[in-house]
């Protein structure tokens, strides 16, 4: 018989299309086993500072198809001590609350990793980022919603790059990984992706648009935030340097991948990962992930969690098939 009465729900770090779905799932779940639900505002910041709120079934109602956040995110340096974690602790015990269901990536693990170690508290976390790079989970909360906000972007772009023969060069998000460069690159008909994973050169792409079909009215580059080749607009100065005849242009989409409706996939992962949590800390698990692999729910340890996926698996087929298809 589980112990467990109230479960905190926080985000932390950066927002994902879908969160809300989630802490709707949360609260939702939680009721539906006659628990209690606590929101707590600002990710760690807000447990740290005690910054609590009850919630019911009124309080997530209408937020599935919202962006954003309504329980908020920060970032929280005092997290990361002894001191601060130690207060945040003291403030569960003394507002009863029994457990915590942690909604973010890599360093929402990270800091529910060491404080579960601490003090053996029970914390189940749900994979809400838009890069898609944590192991245990087939996609992430907000990663559909991402590639699909930049299909549309740079399907419009396209329109206008093909009127005036141009070449865009589009940065999308992913400072440690290609992930969305790479999906979204393949699903605009990309002429090349440069991800961190891969290391191509700005050479390499040269090479490409010398030996490339010339009779094309446009041409998109899709390149990851965190490539070596140092982004966007580094990669336009090169290119026009070497190709002053292109008219070139540069395009960083930026924070509007994070934001706008989560799609039906992503409302339905939280959903469904949302309830699992719950379930997973009546059943006694804790200092783990839930995620979806081949449909079916799994749970992975935090540590296994942040160690992002071995570039070495799953670059060279993708970027094969973007390369064939740019011919």
């Amino acid at each position: 018989m589980s112990k467990i009465q109230n479960i905190g729900v926080l985000t932390s770090g950066g927002d994902a299309p879908g969160m809300n779905a989630a802490i709707r799932a949360v609260v939702r779940g939680s009721l539906y086993y006659k628990l209690k639900v606590t929101g707590i505002l600002r990710g760690y910041d807000g447990l740290i500072n005690a910054d609590f709120m009850p919630m019911d079934g009124k309080s997530v109602a209408n937020i599935i198809q919202r962006g954003g956040t309504i329980l908020k995110t920060a970032r929280c340096d005092d997290f990361r001590t002894v001191e601060g974690r130690a207060k945040a602790y003291q403030n569960l015990v003394d507002n009863g609350i029994d457990a915590l269901v942690v909604i973010g990536g890599d360093g929402t693990f990270t800091g529910a990793d060491i404080f579960s170690q601490e003090y053996d508290f029970p914390i189940i976390g749900l994979p809400g980022t838009i890069d898609n790079d944590l192991e245990g989970t087939d996609l992430t909360i907000g990663y559909d919603t991402a590639i699909n906000t930049v299909v549309n972007a740079v399907d419009k772009i396209r329109d206008t790059a093909e009127s005036h023969d141009r070449l865009f060069i589009v940065e999308v998000m992913g400072r440690d990984s290609g992930l969305i460069a790479l999906r979204s690159g393949i699903g605009v008909g990309a002429e090349a992706i440069l991800i961190p994973e891969a290391k191509t050169t700005v050479s390499d792409l040269v090479y490409r648009i010398e030996h490339g079909r010339k009779d094309k009215a446009s041409k998109i580059i899709v390149v990851a935030e965190g490539d070596e080749a140092g982004g966007a607009y580094n990669v336009g100065e090169t290119l026009k340097k070497k190709f002053p005849h292109h008219d070139i242009r540069v395009s960083v989409l930026g924070h509007i991948q994070r934001g706008g409706k989560p799609s039906c996939m992503d409302r339905v992962l939280a959903s469904r990962l949302g309830v699992a949590a719950v379930e997973g800390l009546l059943e006694g698990k804790s200092k783990v992930m839930v995620g979806q692999i081949n449909k079916e729910i799994v749970f992975t340890p935090f540590a296994k969690a942040i160690k992002h996926i071995d570039a070495a698996q799953i670059t060279p087929g993708w970027l094969r098939l973007a390369e064939i298809l740019s011919l």
